[in-house]
């Protein structure tokens, strides 16, 4: 079988469901459980193994495409960024891989974060792979510190053939509602390798005699559907149920919110608080008892309008503060995965002068957190919340990978099959 495309810590999908998409598949190589369990559940091709224990030779003649997204922990901002110190061994095993040499074992006692060493593990496959003149083309992805080691790769790859770009690409530009900045290498024996041309930008730019537009930015509200005028949101005010209606949710009314949120039934927020359609359809906000401090009895709309979210991105003193009319800031998990919260603040003055009492921040939920890497709504994810959620601050966004691997496929990549809220 000739034309398999090979996936390096494959993730849960990010370029897997992007090469679906555009209507091929890959093969990919994974080590973590639930990971393997998320791709199983949408049907992706999976070898759970340690990518730097498997041997390369069952990949030789048959493969077209090579991915690779290395574990980012080791140089990551949220991390310790050992990598970085352990930059100089990686660059040897590199080095050292691309001529044949097997130096890893050695470099890896010296590293301060055995994680480090991965970024090194496509050279061997790619060394594997060129003896037969594979693949025709590459994409590997990692955090922007990673560049220098993609430079490296780059003058080695250029040495083989190929014509290669890396630079640092900003998924925002390519319709993903999240600040993104990645550290990006094209290669590709058959054409000439260079990123593909940005379709969005932080101010909307009409189109000229220089070129095509672009469209603003996609915020959160867009992506999450919060603004979307033929979804109106079920709001609770007053006490009241749906629609604030007069009588008070019985008894374990908040459990069933909380269930018809994993449902999907509701664009919904816990204990009571949803997050409602403004009047003007633009942005979310959230709907309390409107009975606070003796204030009168309100309208929902009114009531929802008191109040502006904004995502953040973990409990840090220095963390990204995004309103829901911008994009996210990097969604990053890991330990901090329970700290990534909605935060909300007054719009408009309470009646009579008194101060509202703020919603308490609400921890953001998978889906949510999916539809901002722009994968489907309906995405299943295995494993507790701490690994749902690492498995999705660690994935590629497929909207994104999919304007990366469009031209190396020969198709035309159309943003509307990336469907964000459903």
């Amino acid at each position: 079988m000739r034309g398999i495309v090979l996936d390096l810590f494959a993730g849960p999908g990010g370029w897997s469901h992007a090469l679906s998409v555009l209507g091929t598949r890959d093969v990919g190589l994974e080590w973590d459980e639930w990971a393997c369990r998320t791709r199983q559940r949408a049907g992706q091709l999976t070898v759970r193994t340690d990518v730097a224990a498997y041997p390369t030779w069952p990949w030789l003649g048959r493969t077209k495409g090579f991915l690779a997204s290395p574990p980012c922990q080791a140089w990551s901002t949220a991390g310790k960024r050992l990598g970085l110190v352990d930059q100089p061994l990686v660059h040897q095993a590199v080095a050292d891989l691309a001529a044949g040499r097997d130096t890893r074992e050695r470099l890896l006692t010296a590293c301060r974060d055995e994680r480090s060493l991965l970024a090194a593990e496509p050279m061997r496959y790619l060394h594997a792979l060129n003896t037969v003149g594979e693949p025709e083309w590459i994409a590997m992805e990692e955090v922007p510190d990673v560049l220098p080691l993609w430079k490296q790769y780059a003058a080695i790859l250029r040495t083989w053939g190929f014509s290669v770009w890396t630079g640092i690409l900003q998924a925002a530009d390519y319709g993903v509602p999240q600040t993104r900045r990645r550290a990006i290498l094209l290669a590709s024996r058959v054409r000439t390798a260079e990123p593909p041309a940005p379709t969005h930008a932080q101010v909307a730019e009409p189109e000229s005699l220089f070129g095509p537009g672009r469209a603003r930015w996609v915020s959160m509200a867009e992506a999450l559907g919060w603004g979307a005028t033929d979804r109106p949101v079920p709001t609770v005010c007053a006490g009241g149920g749906p629609g604030g209606g007069a009588e008070p949710f019985p008894s374990g009314s908040r459990k069933a919110l909380s269930d018809a949120r994993d449902r999907g039934t509701w664009t919904p927020r816990p204990d009571g608080t949803i997050l409602a359609q403004s009047r003007q359809g633009t942005a979310p906000s959230s709907v309390q008892d409107s009975r606070l401090a003796g204030a009168p009895a309100t309208t929902p709309v009114a009531e929802a309008n008191r109040w502006s979210w904004s995502l953040r991105s973990n409990n840090q003193a220095n963390a990204t503060v995004r309103p829901v009319t911008e994009p996210a800031g990097t969604l990053f998990f890991g330990h901090r995965a329970n700290e990534c919260t909605w935060v909300a603040e007054p719009t408009l003055p309470h009646p009579g002068g008194t101060d509202l009492v703020a919603p308490e921040p609400i921890r953001i939920t998978a889906r949510e957190a999916g539809l901002l890497q722009t994968f489907p709504a309906g995405r299943f994810w295995a494993g507790n919340k701490g690994q749902q959620f690492s498995q999705i601050g660690n994935a590629v966004p497929p909207l994104f990978a999919g304007h990366l691997l469009a031209p190396h496929l020969d198709v035309t990549l159309n943003p509307h099959d990336f469907t964000l809220a459903a």
